[in-house]
């Protein structure tokens, strides 16, 4: 197996992680990524036939499991009884019930909340150059996941505080006080929704907490430890991708030569799709190996890891053709920015709903939106977004 160096908090590999994507791809399917101590898939065929295959997973085996240490055990208590961290047959069970609770129909019927949303906060700009994120792309999300859940939107600030600090666990820049602060986070968080669950039982509303309590399947219900971790999960993997995924798409449309009927409702889920395939806000994942397994050439044994680089996978020009370009008029394909298989996201069809509302009405608004000064991405890999987005309406 080739072996590639490169550290992914290195600036220019975050400012564009995509030249040495190229080059990992053109030394094989699979790679060893010496800084991560890791073998990665980099191709769209290993990618998703990693992500697909069931003899991998995302739960640790069992014979490698630890204790956490005190001070980010709050933390992995919540991912115990996460679906993103659990395989069969206790995966199918949580994500059949949420399922029942978190069906499009509910999703597509917030349409026009979302819409009001986003006018709203539009309508709130304020005059000359300003930071897009927070006022934009970090509140619509945590907003939109608030009202969904049935949380004050009064707690919209804390909600995002909680989930900035949890979701910096997976970042390659993770430290003790980033750890210190996760577990405090998800201590408080999970006492918070544990409040409101209870609540919930004895007054129920129509929200999803009320409805995932409801939620059953063979007569089994979701644990209230599940139901925790089910609405942090729903927050904290959904309002930060959606972040970033917001950020990334408005700072590719000012930049490159786009026709502004894009954004127009024949052509914005197109658009959508491109701005995620080109520029998505989540570049790994992992997966843990269940069984000896022989793949493109490389065998695997109990207990390996195998990192998936999904925007390597996302740029592949055996896919797409000059797949470096952002071009909304491409014939439709498959990306790998929602994963694949069993993992597949959950809210890839609210995120995918929030920026196909969000992105028209911003433009539409804002029709003469530009950059103010240049934007810079991040130190946040595996994650990619922007530090922040300076624009003038």
């Amino acid at each position: 197996m080739e072996q590639i160096v490169q550290s992914p908090t290195e600036d220019g590999f975050v400012q564009d992680p995509y030249e040495f994507y190229e080059r990992a791809r053109a030394m094989g399917d699979i790679v060893f990524w010496q800084d991560y101590d890791l073998p990665v898939a980099v191709s769209h065929a290993a990618v998703s036939a990693v992500l697909r295959d069931k003899r991998m997973g995302r739960e640790i085996p069992a014979e490698q499991r630890r204790d956490p240490a005190p001070h980010v055990a709050p933390f992995y208590a919540v991912e115990a009884h996460s679906m993103l961290e659990l395989e069969p047959p206790r995966h199918t069970r949580l994500r059949s019930l949420v399922l029942r609770a978190f069906t499009s129909r509910r999703i597509q019927g917030f349409a026009p909340e979302i819409s009001q949303i986003a006018e709203d906060l539009i309508d709130g700009f304020p005059k000359g150059s300003f930071d897009l994120l927070p006022i934009f792309a970090q509140r619509l999300p945590v907003i939109v996941i608030a009202r969904l859940l049935g949380v004050p939107e009064s707690m919209a600030g804390q909600l995002l505080r909680w989930s900035n600090d949890m979701v910096a666990m997976y970042q390659a820049r993770r430290t003790r006080e980033i750890e210190e602060r996760a577990g405090q986070a998800a201590r408080e968080f999970s006492d918070f929704m544990r409040r409101y669950v209870e609540e919930r039982r004895t007054r129920p509303a129509d929200d999803l907490i009320t409805h995932l309590i409801a939620a059953r399947e063979d007569g089994a219900k979701l644990s209230t430890d599940e139901l925790i971790s089910t609405a942090i999960l729903l927050l904290n993997a959904g309002h930060e991708a959606t972040v970033h995924t917001i950020g990334n798409g408005v700072r590719t449309i000012l930049t490159t030569q786009m026709d502004q009927r894009a954004l127009q409702p024949t052509f914005i889920e197109a658009t959508v799709e491109e701005i995620l395939r080109f520029d998505p806000p989540l570049h790994l994942f992992t997966r843990h190996v269940y069984e000896p397994v022989e793949l493109f050439g490389h065998s695997f044994e109990r207990g390996d890891e195998i990192g998936v680089l999904l925007a390597a996978a996302n740029r592949d020009p055996g896919i797409w053709e000059d797949a470096a370009r952002f071009d909304p008029t491409r014939p439709p394909k498959t990306h790998l920015s929602f994963g694949a298989g069993i993992h597949f996201c959950l809210g890839a069809p609210l995120a995918r709903l929030e920026l196909q509302i969000a992105l028209p009405l911003l433009f539409a608004n804002c029709p003469d939106l530009h950059l103010t000064e240049p934007s810079r991405y991040g130190n946040l890999y595996h994650f990619h977004g922007l530090e922040r987005l300076m624009v003038s309406c």
